[in-house]
């Protein structure tokens, strides 16, 4: 149960905090944080602003899980932890959201400087608004408002803001599960605000394994006019790409928590083989991009594929080979009625009068990071989904409803 008039209480603080909400995401967005992978030099300028503004509006307890990386300036990747007791000594509310961004891509469709963000139509536009700063902004004006309050949460309270999220997690919360002084408990309420739909129904509790392979195909070249005297690689990588089809029926299962409800095993980039047109390649390489139910185990599905690949080197007289650029295997899902799940309904049931809704998801969400390590983690946010986009830009209403939503998981008692 929440108390009504304290809920009120905080609710009504959180709305009056609409203009620091986004000082502070206008603030954030002068401040690139990319990942080295991404020609940036990483998040300790972000993350050491962070750490003075939340000193400065009345955190204490802050403190600091520096994964070494030497490849930035700063030599390592800062991940920020913030913590605020409640009256529960054994279970914290976390809050986990990311410093780092994408690049802002051509800079050419974007309408203004993508690292000056501005207020138009109720939105605040910008590269990292929507991902991830909504939320990281939400959660930290949720806790202040307990603060300036003086209310103590019914669950003690914890902000993380990590780096490495776009790019591995291997910096960011991987790096803190492996560390000593890692703060989660499995008992604590953990909500990854990274993922959601624009009517805040979505609560993701279980992700798609992934499988990106690299596929090169070998033959003989020769000239286009005597195709005797060569192998066809393109021929035979074509004939391959048609071939792979057939793992849709060897893993027919379907599972309605996903969307689409299928594995799905898809032909994506292409790369150059020879410059002439008058020559028949001797080499070829594709790339495919598999997304397949937790309940497969890939070793199986690698077997298939190399199955498949043997009948077409025999018939084409070429040799393949598959080489995974990506290769994940999907942990198991957070329950679906796990504490968390069901206090995610609550709190957006009252904030926006809608029934939460368990889904599973086909991308990767740093979620599969906790639950790799057995942390019932659960995906939630209402987003305008404008992520990754030029002129990306986030909803400040949705800053405003979200926030009240993490205050209502705090103030839920166990």
């Amino acid at each position: 149960m929440v108390d009504r008039k304290t809920k009120e209480r905080i609710f009504r603080r959180i709305e009056n905090y609409v203009d620091d909400m986004i000082d502070l995401q206008i603030r954030l967005t002068a401040i690139p944080a990319l990942s080295p992978d991404n020609q940036g030099a990483g998040e300790a300028d972000k993350a050491d602003f962070l750490q003075h503004y939340l000193r400065r509006a009345g955190f204490d307890e802050i403190d600091f899980i520096n994964a070494p990386d030497k490849r930035v300036p700063s030599g390592y990747r800062p991940n920020l932890i913030v913590t605020s007791p409640g009256k529960d000594s054994n279970r914290k509310v976390w809050i986990l959201t990311h410093t780092d961004i994408v690049p802002p891509g051509e800079i050419g469709l974007w309408c203004d400087d993508p690292y000056k963000g501005y207020v138009k139509d109720g939105y605040v536009y910008g590269r990292g608004t929507e991902d991830n700063q909504q939320d990281l902004v939400a959660s930290i004006f949720a806790t202040k408002a307990f603060l300036d309050e003086k209310i103590v949460p019914e669950s003690g309270i914890g902000l993380a803001f990590v780096a490495d999220e776009e790019t591995s997690s291997r910096f960011g919360l991987d790096y803190i599960l492996q560390d000593p002084r890692n703060p989660f408990r499995k008992q604590d309420l953990i909500v990854v605000p990274d993922s959601g739909e624009p009517d805040g129904r979505a609560i993701e509790i279980a992700e798609k394994s992934m499988l990106w392979l690299r596929f090169v195909t070998k033959g003989v070249q020769c000239h286009g006019s005597r195709p005797a005297l060569g192998r066809n690689a393109f021929l035979a990588s074509s004939h391959l790409i048609v071939a792979l089809q057939k793992l849709h029926k060897i893993f027919p299962i379907r599972d309605k928590l996903f969307t689409p409800p299928e594995s799905t095993f898809q032909p994506t980039r292409k790369e150059p083989n020879c410059s002439s047109i008058n020559t028949i390649p001797g080499e070829d390489t594709f790339f495919m991009d598999c997304r397949i139910l937790p309940i497969y185990d890939l070793n199986d599905v690698m077997n298939e594929i190399s199955r498949i690949m043997v009948t077409i080197e025999k018939k084409y007289r070429v040799t393949i080979g598959a080489f995974p650029v990506q290769q994940v295997q999907a942990p198991p899902s957070t329950g679906e009625n796990a504490a968390i799940v069901l206090a995610l309904k609550k709190a957006i049931r009252d904030v926006y009068g809608v029934n939460g809704k368990i889904v599973g998801v086909g991308a990767g969400t740093v979620a599969a990071v906790f639950r790799k390590y057995g942390y019932e983690a659960a995906v939630w946010s209402k987003l305008s989904q404008k992520a990754h986009q030029p002129d990306e830009c986030c909803r400040i209403d949705n800053m405003i409803g979200n926030a009240k939503v993490f205050a209502h998981l705090m103030l839920q008692s166990s």
